[in-house]
């Protein structure tokens, strides 16, 4: 019998991916997830933001970072802006402000063109996904160790899984332009 699981967990990878994705588009509020990728040299080691400082929304549009040591402020200074978050930080000489401008029309449009876009990588990893799953379905064929029958049940449970997740990448995507568009 041929197991559809692990290639279900990938799929579901993706679109978990996805969502950590999404979730560091910023959208006009004062989220510290848009800076979860960021990391800065700490004693030689890249570290992330949130392990070499506190970070504190004070109000819908500003981050506060508040570095554990003053020696680090230079360090996320410049990891902030060397990162794709398009925001120019303040440096008061304790901690570090993040002001969120409101988002332009023009603004919104590319973050949705962004969102569609991975969107659609999502998808294409998960079409890779059954495709490997129905070539490993094949091989067990070829090798006899399922028949006819269990391989064309394999590839409709592998078709349905897969538009079961694109359904749900096509919600997620909707969901955020949805999020980005609101004013």
């Amino acid at each position: 019998m041929f197991d559809i699981k692990p290639f279900e967990e990938k799929m579901k990878k993706s679109i978990s991916v996805l969502e950590e994705d999404f979730d560091t588009i910023r959208v006009g509020r004062a989220s510290s997830k848009v800076l979860d990728k960021i990391t800065v040299p700490y004693y030689g080691t890249p570290t992330g933001l949130d392990g070499v400082a506190t970070i504190k929304a004070t109000d819908a549009r500003t981050l506060v970072i508040t570095p554990w040591e003053t020696n680090m402020l230079k360090e996320i200074e410049k990891a902030i802006l060397a990162s794709d978050v398009g925001i120019t930080p303040t440096n008061d000489g304790k901690c570090i402000r993040l002001v969120f401008p409101a988002l332009t029309e023009e603004r919104r449009k590319e973050l949705t063109k962004k969102t569609a876009k991975l969107g659609e990588d999502c998808k294409v990893a998960i079409r890779n996904v059954r495709r490997e799953a129905n070539d490993n379905a094949k091989a067990l064929k070829k090798n006899s160790t399922i028949t006819e029958d269990d391989l064309k049940d394999a590839e409709k449970k592998i078709q349905d899984l897969t538009d079961k997740l694109i359904k749900e990448v096509d919600v997620a995507i909707a969901k955020k332009d949805k999020e980005i568009m609101e004013i």
